[in-house]
């Protein structure tokens, strides 16, 4: 496991995280933070949907699992839950992930996803199993 630091520059979003319009803005392995618009993530009611809270609250708790478990390993989804509290139509969301467990093969993080505001719109958890790169 890792604790080399890390710019946000230096890791990379992915096609689907860019498509949305992530931005890393904080990242280490105690805390990730990443922010989106609103604005081309939302439902046919033009609210933000909940598969594109989802995604960030993923994309948030992979990024602090894969810091954990350092460039000679890999980190896949085992689970995701997301509760939604409130909505948002407009705006930014950020997401904070934070770690609950750092294992040696299994890491679980928490994450909070927030409006313009402050206010709590999406809880999760993400859970990720650790293996070694293959060569």
């Amino acid at each position: 496991m890792t604790t080399s630091p890390v710019t946000p520059d230096q890791i990379p979003l992915g096609a689907l995280g860019e498509r949305m319009g992530m931005i890393l803005e904080e990242c280490s392995v105690s805390r990730v933070v990443i922010s989106m618009p609103v604005e081309g993530n939302t439902q046919p009611y033009g609210l933000l949907h909940g598969g594109a809270s989802a995604v960030l609250i993923e994309t948030a708790g992979s990024i602090g699992a894969a810091l954990h478990a350092g460039p000679s390993a890999m980190v896949v989804g085992l689970d995701i839950n997301a509760t939604h509290h409130r909505s948002a139509s407009a705006g930014r969301v950020t997401a904070i992930a934070e770690p609950l467990s750092l294992g040696r093969t299994l890491t679980s993080y928490g994450v909070t996803v927030r409006d313009d505001e402050g206010r709590i719109l999406c809880t999760g958890r993400l859970t990720c199993l650790i293996r070694p790169r293959e060569s």
